[in-house]
């Protein structure tokens, strides 16, 4: 990596903040990022362009900067929001940058299996710094509590002692959603996209814990990583959530290392991350260092209040539900997404036009999937393809005419194996807005 200090110094990322303080002295990096100067007692001496730049960085002043210590790096540098990893993809709408997260519009999400480009990113942290420097070298992952024989596993050891699979398989934002209940739900206002599909690569989480030997005692599993709380706080934990130990031991869950053929990038959890189908994406830990099984139900962070929980029986919008009445989201509700054409699309009144998407849901496999043109009052079957695995979301496709010139809007709905359907409005409010599997709908205009 070289550095030339007439660069503009604005333009350094926190990453390349932090690999310039590793490869140059700390006197020689002060320089080449804020053109800071040592002084005779060891202070950073920054003058006016380099107070400015490193202020700009930071977005705001630094009122005590004559007391910083030569060869500091800014604690907002030390550990960033992995912000700068967002480039590498491709039109998503960016939420919030601490902790990162954005989402995919619809019609971009048209493959089969999602690129890493188009993957939407949920992060309840910081982005650790092995996943940054893509450094897996030293890598355990844990397995205790109550188990016969705890285990601490090297990737090479799970590669290596148990059998490899690969499957595709969606994975959702409990709070996909959100942004349609009325009145607001606090959080991360997702639209339709915080969905996706890809291609996991690993082992299955039930033959891990089947070499531990889980105890009949096991009631619930809690999950563990090493991101970084927002605060820089080492001691605290980001989230911990875990799933039912007879949940946990279903066949198509899994320990990946590898998404669509690669090691899994850093947003979405190098170098190791649970995958849990069905459930909401909370319950799959990205940066996975240990399974803690429990004797009675996880209560880690972000597994007890109102974090990933839903009213015990149906309220009216805006009720103020007692903690004590609020149950754990558990499996994803039947979903459908129109995926082509983009929303706004013009197309020939009287001529088919092709209308498709995906739909998945978190028992299995979905039934039927339906469209309407006439906002709901009519429903045409539509063709649905099988999944190439159970827990991947399965493409449909139909061909719709628009009678005459005008708007018109396309919806989407699916039916999953149990024939339940979504329905057409935003279904039971709660007090978090997890769970909204309202039919999504385009709009289309024919001329």
């Amino acid at each position: 990596m070289s550095h030339d200090s007439s660069k503009d110094k604005t333009a350094l990322t926190p990453h390349e903040i932090r690999a310039l303080y590793q490869e140059r002295t700390p006197e020689e990096a002060d320089w080449l990022a804020f053109g800071r100067r040592v002084s005779a007692d060891r202070r950073g001496f920054l003058k006016n362009a380099g107070l400015a730049t490193m202020g700009a960085m930071l977005g705001a002043a630094i009122p005590f900067h004559r007391n910083m210590p030569a060869g500091l790096i800014p604690a907002a540098f030390a550990q960033d929001s992995g912000a700068d990893l967002m480039q590498a993809k491709d039109g998503l709408t960016l939420l919030n940058d601490r902790p990162l997260n954005a989402e995919t519009p619809a019609h971009l999400l048209d493959d089969d299996i999602t690129p890493y480009a188009r993957h939407f990113v949920r992060s309840n942290g910081l982005i650790p710094q092995t996943a940054l420097d893509q450094n897996a070298e030293n890598w355990t992952l844990t397995i205790d509590g109550e188990v016969e024989k705890p285990l601490k596993l090297t990737i090479a050891e799970l590669k290596n002692e148990f059998e490899t699979v690969t499957q595709q398989m969606w994975l959702e934002c409990g709070g996909n959603g959100r942004a349609y209940f009325q009145p607001g739900a606090s959080g991360n206002q997702w639209s339709v996209g915080a969905i996706a599909n890809a291609e996991w690569t690993g082992v299955r989480l039930k033959d891990v814990l089947n070499a531990a030997g889980v105890k009949s005692s096991a009631v619930y599993t809690g999950h563990y990583g090493n991101d970084v709380h927002l605060s820089g706080d080492p001691e605290k934990v980001v989230i911990s959530r875990g799933v039912p130990i007879d949940k946990a031991m279903e066949a198509e869950n899994l320990i990946a290392w590898a998404m669509n053929g690669e090691p899994v990038p850093a947003l979405h959890g190098f170098p190791l991350r649970l995958l849990i189908t069905g459930y909401p994406g909370s319950a799959s830990q990205k940066f996975l260092t240990r399974i803690w099984v429990r004797d009675k139900v996880h209560d880690g962070s972000k597994m007890t209040g109102y974090s990933y929980r839903l009213p015990a029986y149906p309220v009216a919008p805006g009720t103020e539900v007692p903690e004590s009445d609020m149950e754990i989201l558990t499996v994803m509700p039947v979903k459908s997404l129109i995926t082509f054409p983009e929303t706004g699309v013009k197309v020939p009144a009287g001529q088919p036009a092709e209308v498709r998407g995906h739909a998945w849901a978190g028992n299995g496999d979905v039934k039927a999937m339906h469209v309407s043109i006439d906002f709901g009052q009519t429903w045409a079957e539509a063709r649905l393809d099988p999944p190439p695995n159970k827990y991947a979301w399965q493409r449909w496709r139909a061909d719709i005419t628009l009678p005459e010139a005008g708007y018109y809007e396309v919806w989407a709905r699916a039916t999953d194996k149990d024939g339940k359907m979504q329905p057409p409005v935003v279904p039971g409010w709660n007090p978090r807005g997890y769970g909204n599997n309202m039919c999504h709908r385009i709009a289309v205009f024919a001329a």
